[in-house]
């Protein structure tokens, strides 16, 4: 369908509901993210080509920004790629950018830092328009308390305690190097910046905070569970709803 050229590497932004999507990463007897964007790429470039993401979200993580990218010979121009592939793409996700990068870019290993959001509707009531977007939580949040807290997570640490089984990493050490904890109304929100990021750590972190809130965990506790290097000493996971990738930095 497309006419054959030198080798290039095109990288995508994309955004998407993680509520569609088992993740990002493909894999057997589930729908994901990665699996829709190949399946478009391959009725635009004719062959399936290998995408790279920028990370591994979890099923039903959302992403206001997400970024990949793939190597194919198509002559196609980034005006012509970016309609084709969202024609072609579901309407819970949608290619916001498209631009060619030099071959050897990679998305995952060249990205400096990523920004992850966790949304939080902190009230009694449900907001249908958040439902699957955000996470319902009724007792009270001291959205400063849990500001204050969340500044021990900031610097180069080893996050073992706030890893779940099954992560691939190599190492668990990773640098924080802003975790800020905001209220508007009844909408609490965290954000936090890092190098990279482990197995469901910021639903751990998040989940930590919320029982440090609620008195499950006493305040000051984060180093000790830092220390601890075992994922028995911190807090729940907190649900995958109310995440977000929210930024992706590169040089």
């Amino acid at each position: 369908m497309s006419q054959a050229s030198e080798l290039r590497n095109i990288f995508l932004t994309l955004r998407f509901d993680g509520s569609a999507f088992h993740g990002w990463q493909v894999q057997p007897n589930a729908f994901t993210a990665q699996e829709a964007l190949q399946t478009a790429a391959a009725k635009i470039l004719g062959t399936t080509p290998n995408i790279i993401g920028c990370s591994r979200t979890d099923a039903g993580v959302h992403a206001a920004m997400f970024c990949c990218n793939f190597r194919c010979s198509s002559g196609l121009s980034r005006e012509q790629l970016l309609p084709a592939l969202n024609y072609y793409l579901p309407e819970q996700i949608a290619v916001i950018d498209c631009r060619e990068v030099p071959l050897e870019f990679h998305a995952r290993y060249d990205c400096k830092e990523k920004t992850y959001r966790y949304h939080i509707r902190n009230s009694r009531v449900r907001d249908p328009f958040l439902l699957r977007r955000a996470t319902l939580e009724s007792a009270p949040l001291d959205a400063d308390m849990l500001h204050a807290q969340a500044q021990d997570f900031v610097g180069t640490h080893d996050f073992a305690s706030f890893c779940a089984a099954g992560g691939s990493a190599k190492t668990s050490v990773r640098t924080i190097s802003r975790f800020d904890v905001r209220r508007t109304n009844e909408d609490v929100e965290l954000f936090v910046t890092a190098d990279g990021f482990l197995y469901n750590m910021v639903r751990i972190m998040v989940g930590t905070l919320l029982d440090i809130n609620k008195g499950r965990l006493p305040q000051g506790c984060i180093p000790d569970i830092l220390a601890a290097k075992n994922r028995e000493a911190a807090g729940v996971t907190a649900p995958a709803e109310g995440l977000w990738l929210a930024d992706v930095r590169y040089d």
